[in-house]
């Protein structure tokens, strides 16, 4: 006897086939669950996707347009809901997943009224202060990231800020971004920045999720690294509709990491536009200024009061020019006439140099002491004298003294 052979399922086979048997389950056909919503996306079509969960598990849910245009509410993540739909499988990739029908609101989750109280708490603090928050340096040496290292996000973060501003430094911090632990990786790793002053900006986020995904960037440890940083930060968790208490105690918040690398860093391009505009409009304004100083100058010179003061100046120079010649005058005749009197006191110098006397063959006598012999009533005989002429010195004795007869 021949054993049956296990048919072999292609993957969409399968799929239809799962699909088929779910359809067809009654207890599967109309269902209540209840849940709190997580993930909420609203697609552009009108349709809902999302996902119920409990303390231990989670399932993925879609509403279609045509069932949600008849809700007197506005799902949101963290409301406590009633579904009324069936299960079902999403054959293109085998996912389970609820078709809800209709959506009864039963209460706000846990994590929601977690998140709102220390929303409260902190904003009594004065955490979320417009007041003290700092402004995002425009062009920064050095951008720090502090998120999941493999994640990509931070691609996306690299790739923007490369793009806009090539060799722009960048410190990645890598840290668990969801999790046990995740909030504390995250409070140290801003703090660590702070303490090496490792950049002049902090990105702080990572891509989108559920609530429970994103609540590490809940916690309180989170919120007051930030709110001490001393370092600007922009948080950048998750999607646009996604907030975080991080969000609101940041210097700015970016709906996405992406957007939080545009805001941090401008276009090179932009950057040395505006350079070049400053630049021109700064010479057309020192052009303008010089115009306008020469055309004040024009005119104070064309002023009644500017031409007095200029006839006086021309006057005063005048008078100038009358004392500097009435001055060089008076000198050059005081310089003539000492002229004068040095050429007289020249020749009364040279009529009493002794030098002079002996030129015309006249002779001095100076005993042996030098001194000058002014007649023979001082000589005796045999006194040896020096006797000096114009050409030279000689020795002589005296022989004989003869005094001239007295009148």
């Amino acid at each position: 006897m021949e054993q049956a052979l296990t048919p072999v399922f292609r993957v969409s086979e399968l799929n239809e086939y799962v699909s088929l048997v779910l359809s067809n389950d009654p207890n599967l056909c109309d269902l209540r669950v209840s849940g709190e919503i997580s993930g909420l996306k609203r697609h552009s079509s009108g349709h809902l996707y999302f996902s119920l969960k409990d303390e231990n598990a989670l399932v993925r849910c879609v509403m279609f347009r045509q069932q949600a245009i008849r809700l007197n509410f506005q799902p949101q993540d963290g409301m406590q809901v009633l579904l009324y739909g069936k299960a079902s499988l999403y054959e293109k990739d085998g996912s389970f997943q609820l078709y809800a029908n209709y959506l009864k609101k039963s209460g706000e989750g846990e994590l929601y009224l977690r998140f709102l109280k220390l929303k409260k708490e902190l904003e009594d603090r004065g955490w979320f202060d417009e007041a003290r928050k700092r402004p995002i340096p425009f062009l920064p040496r050095k951008i720090g990231v502090v998120t999941s290292g493999t994640g990509a996000a931070v691609q996306d973060v690299l790739n923007i800020i490369n793009r806009r501003f090539p060799r722009m430094p960048v410190v990645v911090a890598s840290v668990r971004v969801q999790g046990a632990g995740a909030a504390q990786e995250i409070a140290k790793a801003i703090r660590q920045m702070n303490e090496k002053n490792a950049a002049d900006v902090l990105i702080v986020g990572r891509g989108g999720g559920s609530m429970e995904d994103l609540w590490a960037f809940n916690e309180t440890v989170v919120a007051e690294a930030i709110y001490s940083s001393k370092i600007p930060v922009i948080s950048a968790v998750g999607h646009e509709t996604d907030f975080t208490i991080a969000d609101f105690v940041a210097d700015l918040r970016a709906p996405t990491p992406s957007a939080a690398a545009e805001l941090a860093v401008p276009e090179m391009d932009a950057v040395y536009e505006g350079l070049r505009l400053q630049s021109r409009r700064m010479s057309r304004a020192l052009q303008s200024r010089v115009e306008g100083m020469r055309a004040n100058v024009k005119l104070f010179a064309s002023a009644r009061a500017f031409r007095l003061l200029e006839n006086r100046l021309m006057n005063e120079r005048q008078s100038l020019d009358h004392v500097r010649e009435f001055a060089f005058r008076g000198a050059k005749e005081r310089v003539t006439n000492a002229r004068a009197e040095l050429s007289q006191t020249m020749a009364k110098l040279c009529a009493l140099d002794p030098s002079a006397v002996l030129e015309r063959g006249y002779a001095i006598l100076t005993d042996e002491d030098g001194r000058a012999i002014g007649g023979v009533a001082s000589m005796q005989t045999g006194e040896r004298v020096a006797i000096r002429m114009r050409d030279g010195t000689a020795e002589a004795r005296i022989d004989q003294v003869r005094l001239e007869a007295e009148n």
